[in-house]
Parts: C-alpha cells; structure tokens; sequence
C-alpha cells in the first residue's frame, strides 16, 4: 500500500538514501532540507520522480514548517540535525537549535496536522561514557560528555513527552556512526581526505585503540522501516549497529590497504580523539533483533564500501569545504 511520508534533512547521507528507498516501494515523500550541509546532487535521482516534491526552508521557521507539513502523512522520518560532535563546545547554540529546537518544531508541526509517528535519528552519544558495554537500551540514564548528546537527548525527552501528551507514537533510533554511499562526514572521510592529500603520514586524534562500532547505511534504513511497520509501544528505543568493534588502527589498516599506501602514523596521543569523545562504543541490540532485523555487512565490508564511493566521488570532498 502507498503512504505518504515526510523525511527532514532529506539531502543528507542518511535522509536521501532513506528518500531514494521509499520511493522505490512506490511512496509519495516530502522532503525538507535547508541545504547547510545536505546535498542537491544526492536528491537527483529523487527530484526526477513525480511522487517527490521538495520544500527548502529551515526546520527554526516554525510557521514555515506547519505549512510543509500540512501535505499529511502517515509518519515523518526526523533525520535533520548538526552532526557535529567534535567541535560542539566552538559553537554550542547550534546543538541547541538544529538538534533540540528544531525537534521541538517538528512536533509542533505534526501536531497542528495532526501527523502522529515520528522516526527520530538519536545517537550512541547519549551513552556518554557508558558504565555497561554492551549497552543496552534500558540502562541507567548517563551523565552527558557531548552537547551534541545532551541535544538529541534532550529531543528523545521532548519526543516522549508528546506521546504521552498528544497521542504521538515514536521510533527512537540510537545509531552508531553509519558508514556507505553518500557519507561525508567522520573519520573514514577525513583519513581518506588526508591520505589522497599526502600518502606518507597520517595524522591520528588519540591513541589509535579507540574500540568503535560502525553500520553500513543501507543496514540502517531496513532497520528503520522495520522498526516503524513493527514496534509496538508508544516509545521505542532501538540501538542500530552491528554486533562486533574495531579499532581505529583497524579502519585505518583496511583504508590503506585498500589505497595501495604505508603511511606514517602520527598519533595526537590521549585516549579519546576530543571532549566528549567514547574511546568504547559497542550497543547490544537485542531489540531490534527481536523484530527480526540483521546487518548484511559487518563493520569492514561497510569502510570497504565507503571507501569504493569517495574515490569515485570525489566531489563530494569540495562540496564539504
């Protein structure tokens, strides 16, 4: 059956990959972007197919939004955000506003149209430095090392709140980093960036024995769709990622081998790459599982893939500066 959908930050990696799905099953989507950091080339395939239309304006113009929204749909998919983690505490208003305001927005914006599921891109980062490894969804509540955290988790809190308050129901999706086609943003992008610019040496933040999980992004999206056809309470939780780790050293060994290059490592030294930094992410994953979903790629496969596409897509590199 066809449905309408809304997607926010629909020109990003995660958002036009998820767009570029569901008009593939032959639904009608509305997408939102204000093009800060999304991109229009990824939205190419999107914009030549009827069943999309684009709105660009800024998720902080509320009456903008209501107006975007009043299209209808079956459930909006709230993947727009600043994904910076690292350099949160240069400029943290923008966490405020782009993560937990802008969320604010949405709800608003469903509410006076009457719009009552929401998919939510939350994060890992909420974990902090996580007591429990793996670290399930129902743990002890962190203390927050990131404003980049502390805004989705204040968004999480706003989300719950409208479903208790509005009738609202609610997939919540901790993610790992996700790595594949349209990445353009996190380490993988910045080693290969460095090493195309010198293949000798290869500055590292940390030690180089930060433990992290990845996800391969059209792992993710199935994950996502299953979750909103399936989860049954009011507010879902679900950590997305695959079962296993690697070090950095380990990405770092699979890129260069995959280059043809031996360089120099240079570490900054220290644990942790930057404040707010988890030197040991690993989620266990139990409930999404439960509904029957498993990554097709692990963690390697995935920096393969990620790798495949920046070379043939080196634009992407310009775009971003």
């Amino acid at each position: 059956m066809s449905h309408r959908y809304i997607v926010t930050g629909c020109a990003g990696f995660i958002g036009s990959t998820l767009v570029d799905r569901l008009l593939a099953d032959g639904h009608q989507v509305t997408g939102v972007d204000n093009f800060s950091t999304g991109q229009r080339r990824f939205l190419e395939g999107a914009l030549a197919n009827p069943d999309f239309q684009l709105v660009e304006i800024d998720l902080l113009d509320l009456d903008a939004l209501k107006q975007a929204f009043s299209v209808g749909g079956k459930a909006v998919f709230h993947l727009a955000a600043n994904a910076d983690v690292r350099f949160g505490t240069e400029h943290p208003r923008k966490d405020l506003e782009q993560n937990t305001i802008a969320t604010y927005n949405v709800l608003e914006a469903m509410r006076a149209n009457e719009i009552k599921k929401i998919a939510f891109s939350s994060t890992g980062s909420v974990y902090g430095n996580a007591p429990i490894v793996p670290t399930p969804e129902d743990g002890a509540f962190p203390i927050q090392t990131s404003l980049y955290g502390a805004s989705k988790a204040a968004g999480e809190g706003l989300i719950a709140a409208y479903c208790e308050g509005f009738g609202f129901q609610a997939c919540i999706f901790r993610f790992v980093s996700i790595l594949g086609e349209r990445y353009t943003h996190g380490h993988v992008f910045d080693f290969y960036q460095k090493l195309k610019a010198d293949p000798s040496r290869l500055p590292v933040l940390g030690n180089g024995k930060q433990r992290k999980s990845y996800l391969y992004v059209q792992d993710c999206i199935d994950a996502i769709l299953l979750a909103m056809d399936k989860a049954p309470d009011k507010v879902n939780i679900f950590n997305l990622g695959v079962d296993g780790y690697c070090e950095v050293t380990d990405s770092i060994g699979w890129i260069c081998e995959e280059l043809g290059v031996t360089p120099k490592l240079e570490f900054a030294g220290g644990d942790r790459g930057w404040i707010g930094d988890n030197p040991f992410i690993l989620q266990e994953k139990k409930k999404i599982q439960s509904l029957g979903w498993k990554p097709k790629l692990d963690i390697r496969q995935g920096v393969l893939k990620t790798i495949a596409y920046l070379r043939a897509n080196e634009w992407v590199f310009e775009a971003r500066d």
